[in-house]
């Protein structure tokens, strides 16, 4: 790192760089930018290179911020961008290397510009420095008139870029850039606390020119989040030197890229890529993350975002029927591959928020994932994410559990996951589960989230989920592993203990205050009342289940008769009595059947006797309570949440994309 570091400390240095940022206007046609662009380097990805290059990029900036106004250099700069994005696709038919490789590196630039004046100013100041031109005989107070649209033209631009491009080895270092560049220009939330509600960047972005590659872009962020394309192998986009010489252009560039922009093969080329970026796909990575951002753009006042609406709208490729006029963005995409690579990437954030975002809010995509008849695929990453709750972030955790409350939601999941038999399950620690259903390892992983919650957190809105999808599934209860028949009522003791402390507590905290005036009470009613509505929840979820299911859960009943005692206070108590019927009633009805059957019986016979009296016992006995039956419904101003959540994923996750955190507003780094 050692030598990189001091080639990117003295960019400030290099004279070109000092040209681009200095007093002089470069013209379009200079052959200035053909030196400029020529250099070789692998795109810093470790945070210690990638600080030096934001400071060194400060440094050449703070030049050019001064001295812009007058030269229009970043304008020029975007300009011969532009122009030569007009000949990519047809240099990426062409295998045309050096076009390819200058374009990129200009976009490379202009990225690095472009994200410290975003972070150091506004979008106002940005648009005046985009859009002054030099004109004969001008002073120097003269603005052109087409400033606007020199953003929404290179807006524009990248997009097309995005969705035209063919992705090669050649082309996927420009793809990337692309994509990083767009996520750089929506970087201007980063810095504000407050959520972008008006933007210019949002405006062009959601009207005009762009609009009509709504559905494209948003088909092209997802297809390359499908197919998970790993960046080709380092030098294989940069231009090789040519047998025949390669022209008066290559010569330009060897001698340069020889030359001062060695810095830039940070790494080297042939060097080892990090970890992180052999194990995935940069551009995956980096597209789904600008996929989140797009999606969780505030609507105009006049309009609704529109990539939130293709992302509501798009369908199987197998869909034969007609797109809704109310649905201007919707397309078709496989999702047998979608599904797939959903599957298989839920071990980050960002995969977890899009399998959220896709199924709460497309109900093609729902109807698709519910229908799956491997749907163990999708649900035992998701059981990973909650089951390992302590190494994970509160957010990831909770979109995990809103994921199974929504699967949850649908009576033929609920039953189709205690069909689904799974073998040892290893990342499953404290037993050994060698045969389980779906259903009874996901009712193991949900008790013992609360668990944690109940020990550590304390999170009521994680509690509230939690229990919400256990009630949903406990009409379905079916073939109960004993263990998690086990586990429903060792919770249930665990509440139980915990009510009692905290009556406890409640007592001796009032004979204390009748004594002394002084010292303030602790409201314990208010505990007290948390921990009777949790409760009265599992309460319901065991009386769901046995009056819905009774005879196809013995090992729940054996469980329940285990541990009778634990019953008898919340007989007579006023918040539980009516739910405790039939709890009562069937765990009186077996205790008699048993007492018949004798003393000492093995666990066989006692389980054989339950079966018998399970089909026994009249089910008019039993009393009806309404059917448990929770939806999701996202809170008032989601964005308040999302917007901050995916920028913090951004910040931390991003390929080659690094910020100050002295500079970020939006969140708290302990949050990010």
């Amino acid at each position: 790192m050692g030598a990189n570091s001091s080639s990117i400390s003295e960019l400030p240095e290099n004279e070109y760089l000092k040209k681009l940022s200095g007093a002089e206007p470069i013209s379009e046609n200079d052959p200035f930018w053909n030196q400029l662009l020529s250099f070789s380097f692998t795109t810093p990805t470790n945070s210690a290179d990638l600080k030096l290059l934001e400071e060194a990029t400060i440094s050449v900036c703070k030049s050019l911020v001064e001295k812009n106004p007058r030269t229009g250099n970043l304008g020029s700069l975007i300009k011969v961008f532009l122009s030569r994005t007009k000949e990519l696709k047809i240099s990426a038919e062409c295998q045309n290397h050096l076009f390819i490789w200058q374009a990129h590196n200009a976009l490379f630039i202009i990225c690095c510009l472009l994200k410290v004046f975003i972070s150091r100013m506004s979008e106002e100041e940005l648009q005046l420095h985009l859009t002054y031109e030099e004109k004969a005989g001008a002073g120097p107070s003269s603005y052109g008139v087409e400033c606007e649209d020199l953003i929404e033209e290179l807006l524009c631009c990248l997009i097309q870029l995005i969705v035209e491009i063919p992705l090669l080895d050649i082309t996927y270092s420009i793809s990337l850039e692309a994509v990083t560049t767009l996520i750089v220009f929506l970087s201007c939330q980063l810095f504000h606390k407050e959520i972008l509600r008006e933007s210019i960047i949002h405006r062009y972005l959601m009207r005009g020119r762009c609009l009509p590659y709504t559905s494209r872009l948003v088909k092209t962020l997802l297809y390359n989040f499908i197919r998970q394309e790993r960046s080709p192998p380092p030098g294989a986009h940069v231009f090789q030197q040519q047998t025949d010489g390669g022209g008066l252009l290559y010569g330009i560039a060897s001698g340069v890229a020889t030359g001062l922009w060695t810095v830039f093969t940070l790494g080297g080329v042939g060097s080892k890529a990090s970890p992180q970026l052999e194990q995935c796909s940069p551009l995956a990575s980096q597209s789904l993350l600008l996929l989140l951002v797009l999606a969780n753009l505030t609507d105009a006042p006049d309009m609704p975002n529109p990539y939130r609406q293709a992302i509501m709208s798009f369908k199987n490729t197998q869909d034969n029927t007609a797109f809704s006029s109310s649905s201007p963005h919707a397309f078709q995409i496989n999702f047998n591959s979608l599904y797939t690579a959903l599957c298989e990437q839920q071990k980050s954030d960002q995969a977890t928020l899009l399998l959220y975002m896709l199924l709460h809010q497309n109900s093609n995509v729902r109807t698709y994932v519910l229908a799956r008849t491997d749907i163990e695929n999708l649900v035992l990453p998701i059981l990973e994410i909650l089951y390992h709750v302590e190494e994970r972030n509160s957010h990831h955790v909770y979109m995990a559990l809103i994921i199974l409350l929504i699967l949850t939601e649908d009576d033929g999941f609920n039953r189709s996951i205690h069909e689904v038999i799974l073998k040892n399950i290893t990342w499953y620690a404290e037993r050994v589960l060698t045969e389980i259903s779906l259903g009874s390892l996901l009712i193991l992983v949900v008790i013992r989230t609360i668990q944690y919650n109940m020990t550590r957190t304390r999170d009521k809105y994680l509690h509230t989920n939690c229990l919400a999808a256990l009630a949903n599934m406990s009409a379905q209860f079916r073939s109960l592993h004993q263990y998690a028949a086990q586990r429903i009522i060792s919770l249930f003791s665990l509440l139980s203990k915990k009510h009692n402390k905290v009556l406890e507590q409640a007592t001796q905290s009032l004979r204390g205050s009748l004594g002394s005036s002084d010292s303030p009470c602790p409201d314990y009613a208010q505990d007290l009342n948390v921990i009777e509505e949790v409760i009265r929840m599992m309460l319901e979820i065991i009386n769901s289940c046995l009056t819905n299911s009774l005879h196809h859960n013995p090992n729940l009943v054996y469980a329940l008769l285990y541990k009778r005692d634990l019953f008898e206070q919340f007989r007579t108590h006023p918040s539980f009595q009516d739910i405790m019927q039939n709890i009562d009633l069937v765990i009186s009805f077996f205790s008699s059947r048993l007492e018949q059957a004798g003393a000492e019986l093995s666990v066989e016979r006692v389980l054989e006797i339950i079966k018998q009296g399970a089909v026994a016992l009249p089910k008019d006995r039993l009393r009806k309570f309404p059917e448990l039956k929770f939806k999701y419904v996202e809170e008032e101003q989601p964005e308040e949440f999302f917007i901050p959540y995916v920028w913090s994923l951004v910040y931390n996750s991003a390929v080659a994309l690094y910020w100050n955190p002295h500079d970020i507003q939006l969140f708290t780094m302990d949050s990010g």
